[in-house]
């Protein structure tokens, strides 16, 4: 086979390309495949295929598309040696026969119906599984009841009852034990507390661990903003620059540390980087974990 063609590229079954690349996906369900990211560094996997149109996106990133958009993120190059480097190993991939536009379309329809995420009801936390997934997670009920419900949601017509965080524009942030997910629209959550001092977080459990930590404090509070995804993080820059001071409190991986360099490039006395704190561990729940497991009653304080 020669040079592969951009349209006979799209039709390499994404997943079979993984493979390829090794990475396997760490649960399926139906047609969605979801994998630890290849994009970046993550211990929960938000990054998911979509077998049937073959089609990926990253949660965390708020970036997704089909395997040249993909391709040419992974090895950072350009389509054309991408295409190059596809046509050197094509014999090995499995292809997807290409749909018509109105195939496309009516299969695209049904999974949208199927997989979209629809709220039935909210009430506050209550329920016995979700109370000992915020126990797995030092997180106490004090801290979380003000900022979160018990969530039951719709998703490929079976009903799920967990954990949500909601955003500004009345969608949920969704987790429990076994889900990770969030319903439409996606948007950050701000908490005004009148300060000119803002602290930024990436995950609501994030949050939830500084809140936790500061434990009967309710006065001279920063404002808070959780992104709820790091595609939020230039978009709020300007509602960031409003405050005198904002401390990052950003995962330590690939994605966060680069959003945290970029703030610091913007202006290095306004923003400041608050991650050594949970140095050696993921995020601020990671560490919080570690901290109550080896020291169980004392008391944690973070830095403002």
């Amino acid at each position: 086979m020669g040079k592969l063609t951009c349209d006979t590229a799209k039709q390499i079954d994404l997943v079979d390309y993984l493979a390829s690349l090794g990475y396997q996906p760490q649960k399926i369900s139906r047609q969605d495949y979801w994998y630890l990211s290849p994009l970046r560094e993550e211990n929960d996997a938000s990054f998911k295929v979509n077998r049937k149109l073959n089609v990926w996106y990253d949660h965390a990133m708020g970036k997704g598309g089909d395997l040249i958009d993909f391709g040419t993120r992974y090895f950072k190059c350009t389509i054309g040696d991408l295409l190059q480097r596809l046509s050197d190993h094509s014999m090995v991939f499995s292809f997807h026969p290409p749909l018509s536009g109105a195939a496309i379309a009516g299969e695209k329809k049904e999974t949208d119906a199927e997989s979209r995420i629809v709220i039935l009801g909210t009430r506050p936390l209550a329920g016995e599984p979700l109370l000992t997934y915020l126990d797995q997670r030092y997180i106490s009920l004090a801290a979380a009841r003000p900022h979160c419900r018990e969530v039951d949601f719709l998703l490929y017509n079976k009903q799920y009852t967990v954990i949500g965080f909601q955003n500004n524009a009345g969608g949920y942030e969704l987790r429990s034990a076994n889900f990770k997910g969030s319903s439409s629209p996606k948007d950050i959550t701000f908490i005004d507390n009148g300060s000119k001092r803002l602290a930024v977080f990436e995950g609501f459990f994030s949050y939830l661990s500084f809140r936790e930590m500061q434990k009967g404090r309710s006065l001279n509070l920063p404002n808070f903003l959780v992104l709820n995804s790091l595609s939020f993080f230039e978009k709020s820059r300007s509602l960031m620059e409003q405050h005198t001071k904002v401390n990052l409190y950003l995962d330590r991986d690939q994605a966060g540390i680069k959003c945290t360099a970029q703030a610091i490039e913007w202006n290095g006395k306004q923003y400041k980087d608050q991650s050594g704190l949970y140095a050696g561990h993921k995020d601020l729940n990671d560490w919080l974990k570690s901290q109550k497991r080896q020291q169980p009653k004392q008391r944690l304080k973070p830095r403002f």
